[in-house]
């Protein structure tokens, strides 16, 4: 058996059945759905678990209901967006609590302060939840085993736990059996679970296991309910009039005259919003989704609006220059003592400067919510991933204590960060609180960029001094862009070595782990772009930014000393001081990056012969955080069109070590769409903000990676039994680079900016030459 987890479309075959060979599978039946999942299903609004839970049944701890029937119920905090959370979830703790995994269901839970903080994002759901739920899990298997000798007649010692049942030699009793025996009465508390060992790794049974997704059944045969879908009697429909500034616009005037010859429009409400998260808004009333639409296109509204209507990308680059040019600015995240006297000192240096654009999200479902009040409780009906962020907001928006307001839980259509901000939720509860009905507000595909939380643009200065035999003596990396966290959370910015807070998530990356000398890191926040926009949290946030700059100059930096790039990184992941990595997320340190360096090289050949214009370029990254790391390194494999500027990438290669890998299949998923969206993001995506709006608003516009345009992937993960770590982002950042190095190896010409259009492939190549 080979010892990595690969998958290669060219010469392997997936472990499991894929989602789309499954929906092949499904067609090519011909009489009617085939279903390959037989035992799955999922618990969601539609699908409630009251069933299992109305006869009874035994709660050992908040995260799992075991019914008198044998099922197990998983309570899940993190919201389902695609990765397939919830069966990763459910794994972790049904491998502890020794369940039959035919009898495990999920159970996507509705807000209460009970859960804790409730966010999905930054790749922490499986990291974060590792631990806890093993550890309910194992209280479970305790308990069990506890009622069971009883019940027996044995020792608890002298029992064991299996596909959910107790055993003592010869005989055995059922979970479903001690549950409805009804005498169960051990819980556990949070203290108690924390300090509840768990098993080690040679005795799992679950984790690590390839098994079908638990949503998937949900998903092809159309019983998921997904926010979008959510109605209660008596609605009514809204559609937005999003004014020319995301926070300094006033409304003046309303004029509906128009509107009131679209069948169905009813009104049109100018919002007064005391938590300022939707300054200028006007919602159009109407009793359908499609009327309010139409009518909203006909609504027009005069606006007062403040300097920010007039703001354009050069103006926030210009921004960023001259923050990035006063030595005083920002905050510093990294600060060796000595840095400017190791570059005075140099026998040489290096200097770039590197650019990204603006990426939006364009997630596949809209952003919507239905708002409703009931029984003096305010219902919010809709997808999100942090719900623990905007009950506040929400609470300040009606004018209430955030104890009467409830998130409703539903699959989200595509998330990418965007439905960390709950923005969409506030518009929809003021227009229910003005008109005294329920609310149900969608935004059109136009609408949802023009509010869009996208990620802002960036310019970042990297710096590198040599000694006289060309080895790295010292580095600076300072990097502006907008905010996202200032913005939403400030609470959540720690304080860099000048005493200055940073936004962690947009700086991410650039305190990476090479060793080179002195070292600083400088995070620059653009105060124009967190005015002029909210800046949000887009898949990878900071690392997708400032990886594209960091691998981008590593590789600069080998061919200025003469080096290798593949051995000029593994010289500096050398794994002393504060790169020797530490217990428990970060064993082993930069070792491990070095790792999967050496194993994407290997996988992809690397210096063998190309064709010519043909190249092939590495990059590697640690993912989201250092102290969450996840390795990983790309190879990409390019050809360049000189007469067209065309950028044809042919392979990715892609190593990655994340520690204790819970689902299989969906972590292959994971990189995958990772990989392709840092694909995508590279040559194909990347938006403006021109007169204080997002200039693309649509895809006929905005041009995400087309199925035509994906290439072969090949993908391996590293065994390891360690933490086991994020992977929904990591893969989105070494993408970018490695096309950028690989288009330098085939032409010699060097992009710094990102996407990189075919324009600018020729401008590269007639200055090279």
């Amino acid at each position: 058996m080979n010892k990595f987890l690969r998958h290669d479309p060219g010469t392997d075959a997936p472990a499991s059945p894929s989602r789309r060979s499954f929906l092949i599978g499904a067609a090519a039946a011909g009489g009617g759905l085939m279903m390959a999942f037989a035992h799955a299903s999922v618990l969601l609004p539609g699908q409630s678990p009251a069933q299992a839970l109305a006869s009874g049944g035994y709660d050992p701890n908040l995260w799992v209901h075991i019914a008198p029937d044998g099922t197990i119920t998983v309570n899940v905090i993190r919201a389902e967006m695609g990765q397939h959370v919830g069966t990763a979830l459910a794994r972790i703790l049904a491998d502890e609590l020794e369940a039959d995994w035919s009898q495990v269901r999920i159970n996507h839970v509705d807000t209460d302060p009970k859960w804790g903080t409730m966010v999905t994002g930054g790749s922490w759901s499986v990291w974060q939840s590792f631990p806890q739920l093993s550890q309910a899990g194992a209280a479970g298997r305790i308990a069990m085993i506890e009622e069971g000798a009883r019940l027996l007649g044995a020792k608890p010692a002298a029992c064991t736990a299996r596909n959910s049942a107790v055993h003592a030699g010869s005989r055995s009793v059922s979970y479903a059996q001690i549950v409805q025996a009804g005498k169960l009465a051990r819980t556990f508390s949070a203290d108690e679970l924390k300090a509840m060992p768990i098993k080690p790794p040679s005795e799992r049974r679950l984790v690590g296991v390839d098994t079908a997704a638990l949503d998937v059944p949900g998903k092809t045969n159309g019983s998921a309910v997904y926010g979008i879908d959510a109605e209660v009697d008596g609605m009514l429909y809204g559609a937005p009039k999003i004014p020319p500034t995301r926070n300094g616009s006033k409304v003046v005037a309303v004029d509906d005259s128009d509107a009131k010859s679209v069948k169905g429009y009813l009104r049109s409400i100018t919002l007064e919003d005391p938590s300022n998260t939707v300054p200028g808004w006007v919602v159009v009333l109407a009793d359908s989704t499609w009327a309010a639409m139409q009518a909203a296109a006909k609504v027009k509204v005069t606006w007062q609006n403040d300097d920010t209507a007039s703001v354009s990308d050069k103006e926030l680059e210009d921004e960023s220059n001259r923050l990035i040019a006063d030595p005083k600015a920002g905050s510093t995240v990294v600060d060796d003592e000595g840095v400017d006297a190791a570059f005075a000192n140099a026998a040489s240096a290096l200097e770039q400067r590197y650019t990204t654009a603006a990426v939006s999200h364009f997630q596949l479902e809209p952003v919507n919510a239905l708002a409703l009040e009931k029984d003096g409780i305010w219902e919010i009906h809709t997808g999100n991933q942090w719900q623990s962020l905007i009950l506040p907001t929400l609470a300040k928006a009606l004018g209430v204590d955030e104890k009467q307001v409830v998130m409703r839980t539903y699959l989200l259509g595509g998330g990418f960060g965007r439905r960390l901000n709950g923005d969409y939720s506030v518009p929809a509860a003021l227009a229910a609180k003005a008109v005294g009905k329920p609310v149900k507000l969608t935004l059109t595909r136009a609408d949802d960029m023009r509010f869009d939380s996208f990620r802002s643009p960036s310019v970042q200065r990297l710096r590198m001094a040599f000694d006289k035999d060309g080895h790295v003596v010292a580095m600076q990396h300072d990097a502006a862009a907008g905010w996202p966290t200032k913005v939403l959370v400030p609470g959540f910015m720690p304080k860099g070595k000048n005493g200055e807070p940073y936004d962690p998530f947009s700086i991410s990356g650039a305190d990476h782990w090479y060793s080179v000398g002195k070292h600083r890191v400088r995070a620059l926040s653009n105060d124009l772009a967190n005015r002029a926009f909210r800046p949000g949290w887009l898949r990878s946030v900071g690392p997708g930014w400032t990886n594209w700059a960091l691998e981008s100059f590593m590789d600069e930096a080998a061919h200025k000393v003469g080096a290798d790039p593949v051995q000029f990184r593994l010289k500096l992941l050398d794994a002393t001081g504060k790169n020797a990595g530490n217990a428990p997320n970060a064993v082993g340190g930069a070792a491990r990056q070095a790792a999967v360096v050496r194993h994407v090289a290997e996988m992809a050949g690397w210096g063998r012969g190309l064709p010519a214009d043909t190249g092939l370029g590495v990059a590697t990254s640690f993912g989201q955080e250092r102290d969450m790391p996840t390795w990983v390194a790309c190879a990409a494999r390019v050809k360049v069109d000189r007469a067209t500027g065309k950028v044809t990438v042919e392979k990715l290669f892609l190593a990655v070590d994340a520690g204790t890998v819970v689902h299989p299949d969906s972590a292959l998923a994971q990189v995958q769409g990772a990989s392709l969206w840092g694909l995508s993001m590279a040559l194909h995506e990347g938006n403006a903000f021109d007169s204080g709006q997002i200039r693309d608003t649509n895809l006929d516009r905005y041009t995400p990676l087309r199925t035509m345009d994906v290439p072969a992937l090949a993908i391996e993960f590293l065994p390891s039994t360690e933490v086991p770590v994020g992977l929904g982002e990591p893969a989105t950042t070494v993408v970018g680079p490695a096309i950028g190095n690989a288009i330098f190896a085939a032409t010699g010409a060097r992009l710094r900016h990102i996407p990189i259009r075919p324009e600018d492939v020729l401008k590269a190549l007639k200055q090279k030459a």
